[in-house]
């Protein structure tokens, strides 16, 4: 007998490799193609200029005008423009003081409800948002964004006037005020203007006394929670931003910034009467004072006045006799901290102040500054009976009692 056939086995071809990968991509293209189609059926509305599709023709117009610079909504008030209807609404209430939003634990009352939303969070203490790089986290996102920026650096927005950069929009609103001027918010009581709403809040704490905020270890209280924030770092001895030029640390960022001027020597502030510069806008301010004599800050027991308000606060220590801070090497109590820290450089021997002429240095600055007087040439304290010029307001002094000799 002959064996039964086998059944013939067709062998299947193999698929290449590069026929696979051609299928593949097609794939690819194709569920791209199905996915763009999808958001063109979703977002109809494509900007010409930066390609954001969007998907009604009301926020496609709102948004084109921020390519046109177009702001089509002013304010009656105070003609300011915004390019939402929706944003003059909002910001009507500056003006109109609308608070509709109100907290059910407090009763603080906000004009907007992500305001309200983001003030519930003082109360439930919830930080969601956290910083990958140092772990700080935040109540907002916004607030995350912005922190992130002391990380990079990155400082987006940009004066046209003087080119100084900002990290934050509205710190660069703010700093226009200083070319325009432009004081939009004034006190019922003293009639004082400022450029911001916070800063006439601030400044109308001064007439109430409120001062809200309290510290938990040494029960000081301020006007702002961002005065308490910074209060506490003095306890926990935090100082979160470094020189990269010295490493030398600080608990405020706008006492880095003050810092950094040390080493650019930049001083954008200038007085119109004597040309006297300054690097921030508050030593200009205060400084303006020596020419108009105005002294806001009184004591309340001797009624003496000063120009600054940190000047009264050092000065009513006199009469309590307070001296918070203490050298740990030998005891010697201070009324401020500023004097301790100049305090310790005895101890320590540091001197961070140097002379760029002839090298020498100094632990305080002012010391460095009448130092190089020398260099200079400069004698600012005249006698305003002889005309005598002098280095130092001392010797200025010392020299009017002899004028007051002659006279006796």
């Amino acid at each position: 007998m002959s064996k039964p056939l086998e059944p013939v086995q067709v062998k299947q071809e193999q698929e290449e490799p590069e026929d696979h990968q051609i299928k593949e991509e097609q794939e690819d293209l194709k569920h791209q193609q199905i996915k763009n189609q999808n958001q063109e059926r979703r977002k109809p509305f494509s900007c010409v200029i930066c390609k954001k599709r969007l998907s009604f023709k009301s926020v496609f117009d709102a948004h084109m005008k921020t390519h046109t610079g177009q702001k089509p909504f002013s304010c009656v008030t105070c003609l300011k423009s915004f390019i939402r209807k929706r944003a003059l609404t909002q910001h009507m209430m500056i003006h109109t003081g609308e608070k509709p939003f109100s907290c059910v634990t407090c009763g603080k009352s906000f004009s907007r409800k992500q305001h309200l939303t983001g003030h519930m969070r003082t109360h439930t203490g919830e930080k969601p948002f956290s910083c990958m790089n140092c772990g700080k986290s935040f109540g907002y996102k916004l607030a995350l964004t912005q922190h992130m920026m002391i990380h990079t650096g990155e400082k987006p927005f940009s004066c046209v006037t003087c080119g100084k950069s900002f990290s934050q929009k509205p710190h660069l609103t703010k700093h226009m005020m200083i070319h325009t001027g432009e004081k939009p918010f004034s006190c019922v009581t003293c009639g004082k203007s400022f450029s911001q709403k916070t800063h006439l809040t601030k400044h109308m704490m001064i007439h109430t006394g409120e001062k809200p905020f309290s510290c938990v270890n040494c029960g000081k209280s301020f006007s702002e929670k961002p005065g308490l924030t910074q209060h506490m770092m003095i306890h926990t001895g935090e100082k979160p931003f470094s020189c990269v030029n010295c490493g030398k640390s600080f608990s405020r960022k706008q006492h880095l910034t003050r810092h950094m001027m040390i080493h650019t020597g930049e001083k954008p502030f200038s007085c119109v009467n004597c040309g006297k510069s300054f690097c921030q806008k508050l030593g200009l301010t205060q400084h303006m004072m020596i020419h108009t004599g105005e002294k806001p800050f009184s004591c309340v027991t001797c009624g003496k006045t000063f120009i600054r308000k940190p000047d009264l606060t050092q000065h009513m220590i006199i009469h309590t006799g307070e001296k918070p801070f203490s050298c740990v090497n030998c005891g010697k109590s201070f009324c401020q901290k500023p004097g301790l820290t100049q305090h310790m450089m005895i101890h320590t021997g540091e001197k961070p102040f140097s002379c760029v002429t002839c090298g020498k240095t100094f632990i305080r600055k002012p010391d460095l500054i009448q130092h190089m007087r020398i260099h200079t040439g400069e004698k600012p304290f005249s006698c305003v009976t002889c005309g005598k010029s002098f280095i130092r307001k001392q010797d200025l002094t010392k020299h009017m009692t002899r004028h007051t000799v002659e006279k006796l």
